[in-house]
């Protein structure tokens, strides 16, 4: 399944447009992780912890968004857009979007 933020795949010919396919992801922090970035904030340096968070958000939001373009029978997700939020109580939790365009696609070598 190729995944792209452009709408249109080069050498590619899109043959069939399934439709918006999504996923979400949230993710919550917790004391611990919020302790040492406050920690990191301070002294300075990356907030590993909370990197790997959002990354893993990332990830299962775009795993499931694949998984409905595989059930709709497409090969490709186009025109694909990541979105963040922090919600619940003091921004205690994560929240990860993708969404995009399932599509077929065929080679433009191929014939169709």
């Amino acid at each position: 399944m190729i995944v792209s933020t452009t709408p249109s795949l080069e050498g590619k010919k899109i043959t069939q447009y399934h439709g918006l396919v999504t996923g979400e992801a949230i993710v919550g922090a917790n004391i611990l992780k919020d302790w040492f970035a406050s920690i990191t904030d301070v002294i300075g340096g990356r907030a590993s912890q909370y990197e790997k968070s959002l990354r893993t958000a990332k990830d299962l939001a775009v795993a499931e968004m694949v998984e409905q373009a595989e059930r709709l029978g497409a090969n490709a997700v186009v025109g694909v857009d990541l979105d963040y939020e922090t919600i619940g109580k003091e921004s205690s939790m994560l929240m990860v979007s993708a969404s995009g365009t399932a599509v077929s696609f065929v080679s433009n070598q191929q014939s169709i």
